[in-house]
């Protein structure tokens, strides 16, 4: 596990009583946390030689569009319904209370393509695995994910237990 925890900030009770939110915005404003992530994310990535990063909305971005220009990849967007301007393809996933749903252009990536979805963090892993449904209904293969986060006390294995799945740091406890 990496040294970024001291570049995190918690924030108890946010954004309801219990809860602790893990805020990256710390890490951004930090040039060598941001580089460390971003180096460490690299080595991973690089390691899975893939013909595109797929990065979720919206903090995603950050990291997918960084890494897409240091291995001189590129980047495709997962975006919420509505954002994307041309034809897409959509997929549900299931909240806690509810369901919200994801879209990629139909053009984004060509059937065979191999690519690693990036985001800055899994929690229960609803949106993480309906990106990894998407990108392989247009007939790519995840040859990795990586994240920044991962908060390992919620149950997102078992929903990603097809995929190599990089986490940079762990937290163990919502109040940790």
């Amino acid at each position: 596990m990496s040294d970024l925890k001291k570049y995190i900030r918690s924030v108890p009770d946010f954004p309801k009583p219990g809860i602790c939110f893990y805020d990256i915005t710390t890490l951004l404003r930090n040039p060598a946390g941001f580089r460390l992530a971003l180096d460490e994310m690299e080595e991973y990535i690089s390691s899975k030689k893939p013909d595109a990063i797929v990065a979720i909305e919206s903090r995603g971005f950050i990291f997918g569009a960084a890494l897409a220009d240091r291995l001189n990849l590129g980047m495709v967007t997962i975006r919420k319904p509505g954002k994307l301007p041309s034809a897409t393809i959509s997929q549900e996933y299931s909240l806690e209370y509810g369901t919200d749903s994801i879209e990629i252009h139909t053009d984004a990536l060509k059937t065979g393509d191999k690519v690693v979805v990036v985001d800055d963090l899994i929690a229960t892993g609803g949106t993480l695995k309906a990106t990894c449904n998407l990108v392989e209904k247009l007939g790519t293969e995840i040859v990795g994910v990586s994240v920044v986060i991962d908060l390992n006390f919620l149950p997102w294995r078992e929903k990603l237990s097809d995929y190599d799945v990089n986490c940079l740091i762990s937290y163990s406890y919502s109040s940790e």
